[in-house]
């Protein structure tokens, strides 16, 4: 199954379906099955109004908490859309880049994992194999 990481806060704020498009400078062809990692790397240095929403979303106290270096959730991705295409409102805006020549990454059937699933992320799109048993054995 294909996955993309992501930073955190962005990652949880996207699996727990706060944030509705991440946002990327490339496009893919891929449509289907997509995990949602969260990258080792916590970004702390984030604006006041992103830190408000990530506070309300999932504490004050959520750089301990908040998961990191794992999958998180699954989904499908269904476009690649020019964000000249994208009219986010206020909320979303402080949470992607949506700058015109990028790219939002719009989802569907999002399933959030009750624990992460340990797994080293990659760069781009990367793949988790089926046969490893960890997707069989999570519970969304």
């Amino acid at each position: 199954m294909k996955a993309l990481s992501l930073r955190q806060p962005w990652a949880s704020l996207w699996a727990c379906g706060r944030k509705s498009y991440e946002t990327r400078d490339w496009s893919t062809e891929y449509r289907g099955p997509l995990l949602i990692h969260a990258a080792k790397t916590l970004h702390t240095d984030i604006s006041e109004e992103l830190l408000a929403i990530v506070e309300e979303e999932f504490g004050h106290r959520w750089v301990a908490e908040i998961p990191t270096g794992a999958l998180i959730a699954r989904c499908r991705l269904i476009e690649c859309l020019p964000t000249e295409r994208i009219h986010p409102d206020a909320e979303e805006r402080t949470q992607g880049n949506f700058t015109p020549g990028r790219y939002a990454w719009d989802i569907t059937d999002l399933n959030q994992f009750r624990q992460p699933i340990r797994f080293r992320g990659q760069l781009g799109l990367f793949d988790v194999p089926d046969e490893s048993g960890l997707l069989l054995n999570s519970n969304p």
